[in-house]
């Protein structure tokens, strides 16, 4: 099956992702940000990354930048829970 890397930073979703993955053969490494997803990279190439667009530290987006320029075949997955809430509604 597939090697998966699976950036989010909230925890429960992360890790419900990793446990379906891996429940289907894949084997799947994860991070709560970009940054700590980009040290990934060092490791190893996965067939697939999905990345959470707003996360702390290195946003989705920025993170999907980068990676496209240094790796323009990679497969890429977003998603996203919402947008960010301002403390006035």
């Amino acid at each position: 099956m597939a090697n998966i890397y699976v950036f989010d930073d909230e925890p429960s979703i992360l890790l419900m992702i990793k446990k379906m993955l891996e429940k289907a053969g894949h084997s799947v490494d994860i991070a709560l940000n970009g940054r700590e997803g980009m040290e990934l990279f060092k490791k190893s190439m996965p067939d697939l990354l999905i990345t959470d667009i707003i996360m702390p530290e290195k946003e989705g987006l920025e993170t999907i930048f980068e990676l496209r320029s240094k790796y323009p075949k990679l497969k890429i997955i977003a998603i996203s829970g919402g947008g960010r809430i301002s403390p006035d509604g």
